[in-house]
Parts: C-alpha cells; sequence; structure tokens
C-alpha cells in the first residue's frame, strides 16, 4: 500500500501531465487558428489588389508575390510542420482553396484586360475610308540635280555619253596633261587643294577628260559631270566646292563651227528657243583657239536689265579646240584628229535658269527655298 504522501504526489504528476497535454493541444489549435486567419488575411488582399489593378503588369506583380516560389501562400505551406499531423490535409487543402481561388481571379481579371486593351486598339486603329488621303510627304530634288539632269538630257539627245572621274587626282591628270605645265599660276596652292606633292583634290573636270582619250576609243562624244574643289572663300558667287559639267568631241574633221553649232542649239535647248549666242577670245591652256560664250538675256531678250547688268548678254562657259599637244600627251594623232571641249558650271547654270541671287542658298538646305522648285 501506498503511504497517503506517495499517492498525493502521484497525483500531482498526474495533473502536471494532463495540463502539459492540454496546453499544447491548445498551441498547436492556436497555431492552425494562426494559419487559417493569415490565410483568410492573404486571400482578402490578393483579391483587393486584383480589383484594384489597371496594367497587365501589376496583375503579373501580385502572381508573383502571392503564388510564387517565394510567395505568401508557399509561405505558409512551410509552416505546416507546425500542425497536428490530423490537421495537415485540413489546412493543406484550404491553402489549395486559396490558390485556386486567387487564380481564378487572376485569370479572369487578366482575360477581361486583355479584351479591353485589344477591343481600344481596335477602335483606334479603324480606318474611315470615306475620309480624304492624307497626302504623303516625299523628298524633293535640289535645284541642282534638276538643272543636271536637264544638261544631260539636252546632250544625250545629241548622241553624247555620260562619264565620271576620279574626285581625287594626280597632279599630271589634273594639270600637266592639259597643257599646265610646273610654274603655271594655276597650280599655285593658293588655288588647289594638295594632299601630297602629287595627289589632289581635283580643281576641274577636265581631268576625265584625259581619262578617255587615253582609252583610244575614238571618236568620243562625251559630258562629264562632278564636284570639283579650289581654295576660294566663301560668298553669294564662290564656294570650295561646287560643280561642273566637261564637254569633249574627238573626231576627224571637227571644227570650230561644230563647237558654235553645238552649243547654240544646247543653250536654246536650256534657255529657250530665241536665244543667242555670241563667242568672245579668250585663253585656255588645254585649248586652241579658245573662246567665252555668253547668251541673250532670257529675262529682257537682250534689251538689258538688272538681271544682265544691262549688257543684254550673259556669261555661261568657257570652251575651245583641244589643243594639239594635250592630243599628243593622250597618244591622240592630232594630224588625224581634231576636237573641241566646253565646260559649264552647273550651280551658275542652276543660278541663271531659276534665278537665285546667293550660291548659298544651295547648300544650306533651306526647306523653305528647297521646296520652290
Amino acid at each position: 500500500m501506498h503511504s497517503p504522501v506517495q499517492r498525493n504526489y502521484a497525483a500531482r504528476a498526474a495533473h502536471g501531465a494532463r495540463g502539459a497535454g492540454e496546453n499544447l493541444e491548445r498551441k498547436i489549435k492556436r497555431k492552425e487558428e494562426q494559419m487559417k486567419e493569415k490565410l483568410e488575411q492573404i486571400r482578402a488582399e490578393a483579391l483587393r489588389q486584383i480589383a484594384s489593378s489597371d496594367a497587365l503588369d501589376k496583375l503579373n506583380e501580385i502572381r508573383v508575390n502571392y503564388l510564387g516560389k517565394k510567395g505568401e501562400l508557399t509561405a505558409v505551406l512551410k509552416g505546416l510542420k507546425d500542425v497536428a499531423p490530423e490537421e495537415r490535409p485540413k489546412v493543406g487543402q484550404l491553402v489549395n482553396e486559396t490558390r485556386e481561388e486567387i487564380e481564378k481571379v487572376l485569370d479572369a481579371s487578366k482575360k477581361k484586360m486583355e479584351r479591353t486593351l485589344r477591343e481600344a486598339k481596335m477602335k483606334a486603329e479603324v480606318i474611315d475610308v470615306t475620309l480624304p488621303a492624307k497626302k504623303n510627304n516625299v523628298g524633293h530634288r535640289h535645284p541642282n540635280t534638276i538643272a543636271l539632269e536637264e544638261v544631260e538630257r539636252i546632250f544625250i539627245g545629241m548622241g553624247y555619253e555620260v562619264v565620271e572621274g576620279p574626285e581625287v587626282e594626280k597632279d599630271y591628270y589634273n594639270f600637266e596633261a592639259l597643257n599646265i605645265p610646273d610654274g603655271h599660276p594655276a597650280k599655285d596652292e593658293q588655288d588647289t587643294f594638295y594632299i601630297t606633292g602629287d595627289i589632289l583634290l581635283r580643281t576641274q573636270t577636265s581631268s576625265t577628260q584625259v581619262h578617255e582619250m587615253e582609252k583610244g576609243r575614238i571618236p568620243i562624244r562625251m559630258i562629264a559631270p562632278g564636284r570639283v574643289f579650289r581654295s576660294d572663300e566663301v560668298d553669294a558667287t564662290h564656294s570650295p566646292s561646287f560643280h561642273q559639267i566637261e564637254g569633249l568631241v574627238i573626231d576627224r574633221n571637227i571644227t570650230f563651227a561644230d563647237l558654235k553649232g553645238t552649243l547654240a542649239e544646247f543653250a536654246r535647248e536650256l534657255f529657250g528657243e530665241k536665244t543667242k549666242v555670241k563667242f568672245r577670245p579668250h585663253h585656255f591652256p588645254f585649248t586652241e583657239p579658245s573662246a567665252e560664250m555668253d547668251v541673250s538675256c532670257f529675262k529682257c531678250g537682250g534689251s538689258g536689265c538688272r538681271f544682265c547688268k544691262g549688257s543684254g548678254w550673259i556669261e555661261i562657259l568657257g570652251c575651245g579646240m583641244v589643243h594639239p599637244h594635250v592630243l599628243e600627251m593622250s597618244g591622240i594623232n592630232p594630224e588625224e584628229y581634231t576636237g573641241f571641249a566646253f565646260g559649264v558650271g552647273l550651280e551658275r547654270i542652276a543660278l541663271l535658269k531659276y534665278e537665285i541671287d546667293d550660291m548659298r542658298l544651295l547648300y544650306e538646305n533651306d526647306i523653305r527655298f528647297l521646296k520652290q522648285f
């Protein structure tokens, strides 16, 4: 038999054991209730955020924050270890139900938002075929280009070929082969852009003549438009970079009369049928005889005006018969062949034809100016 003291001790131990068990049960139950409350808070907050979202990227952020690998529901699942084993299925099911509800609302909101955006886009892209068409702004040809194409049309119609030559040229082709020896004023570095002692930026398209004559394919009927360079100050009539059109004809029995007839026809085609021409003696190293050609003023018809400075004539180009020495240096027999050459500034044609007072307007790219052509 146990003594009263022993029975009392045993009773207190049993009571303590029951109390500890009850406390553990209460803690587990409280943990379950906290998880359920947490799930309800997560669900309510997620649905609130979804309802207030106005963009697809915000919906995606909500999906990541609540359903992602590091989201709110994943954190709840990790806490199931503190739930009684028999209660884990219930809590796990509650987590899954919460997940499914959030996913369902997210998907519905996404579809609704996509439908709204699609409808807005389709509405914005509706084309009213009854409205007048919009005018497309397209590129505009430069006055230089217009003038060049007209000159090319005239000479191609006469049977000429359009050829090109290099802008970076040897001294020989730019000067020596054109009868301009060392020491000639035209070779002064004040007028020419030299790259090396023998390489320069061409000062005239006449160098293209030499390249064509050296090919030995005669007869030659060509024009050579292109950019040239000279060390000039920029003003209303000068520029360090401008354009020339060089012409050359080589064949048997070519005379000065052929030159005059060709250029007279060119002037009439360019400036009008009533245009007259006159030739004044001049000097060019690569032609002999040489001349400058004037055209009758197409503004006043030759009576005298501001445009022609009261003279009735306008200087237009330089020309002459190809110098025999130039023919010899290019391998052409001057006893068998003769020819003529001429050179005209493209900008000068544009300035005259379109009555432009300042050459700088051609290079300043002012849209107000260019739209006039």
